[in-house]
């Protein structure tokens, strides 16, 4: 078994490290964009792969990484891990249905809901005590699904037809453009910025750069937030206007 995650805030890589370590206490777990991922996928036969959800869908990096890489899935067992702020309906179903078409077992899926990532708009923030409540209710319930897999009777978050129908018309559909493509983020702020590079170093689509010592998008932003909440000088908003919290896993605990 090896974890696999896609995570801007670290909300998902804890998720997934915590699941695979109720099998073994050292449990691999590695991020999509590290170089040796893939081939830590081919060696392994179960595969937790674990993502936030955007607007009920997986991220278009998670999306393009799993069609991309096709041949190292193909007769894998996947169990997936979907991490969200609010709603998800099938978070765990959007990548199911790509990994079934690469030629992998997708034998279940969780649904975790965990701190809002979403830090520029001010309509999902939760107290530090809140936080903390959700993170808790949350690793009881992957305690309860990494037994239920060991039992060999899985959880099935997101993968049944009633889950496809209240993600796709709860929000999908209305905001399908969301995450249709990638998009020419974040927003930076000239005046903020001081060009120390935090965010090009830890951007994993490569999509920033610093020009004439200030930071650049160059529009393949997947909406992770990683920038965003790693920039000392809060110069970066994504879908928002305004840094209202710079949303870290660490921050929580």
């Amino acid at each position: 078994m090896i974890g696999v995650y896609f995570s801007g805030t670290g909300n998902t890589k804890h998720c997934v490290a915590e699941f695979v370590r109720y099998f073994e206490e050292n449990s691999a777990v590695i991020a999509m964009e590290a170089p040796d991922a893939i081939n830590s996928i081919m060696a392994h036969d179960l595969i937790v792969f674990g993502y936030p959800t955007h607007f009920s869908n997986a991220p278009k990096f998670v999306r393009d990484f799993i069609t991309g890489n096709k041949s190292a899935f193909r007769n894998k067992k996947i169990f997936i891990i979907c991490t969200m702020g609010l709603f998800s309906g099938d978070g765990a179903g959007c990548s199911a249905r790509l990994f079934r078409r690469c030629g992998a077992n997708v034998v279940g899926g969780l649904h975790l809901k965990m701190p809002d990532c979403i830090g520029d708009a001010k309509a999902l923030k939760k107290s530090l005590e809140e936080n903390r409540r959700i993170i808790k209710q949350a690793s009881a319930k992957i305690h309860l699904s990494a037994q239920r897999l060991a039992e060999g009777i899985p959880t099935q978050d997101g993968m049944s037809f009633l889950h496809h129908m209240a993600g796709l018309f709860g929000q999908r559909l209305w905001f399908y453009g969301k995450t249709a493509t990638y998009k020419d983020k974040p927003n930076i702020d000239r005046k903020k910025c001081i060009g120390c590079g935090r965010c090009v170093a830890l951007c994993p689509l490569n999509n920033l750069k610093i020009e004439d010592g200030k930071a650049v998008a160059e529009g393949k932003c997947t909406m992770c937030y990683r920038c965003f909440s790693h920039c000392s000088a809060k110069a970066l908003t994504i879908l928002g206007t305004q840094v209202y919290e710079q949303c870290r896993f660490e921050n929580y605990q």
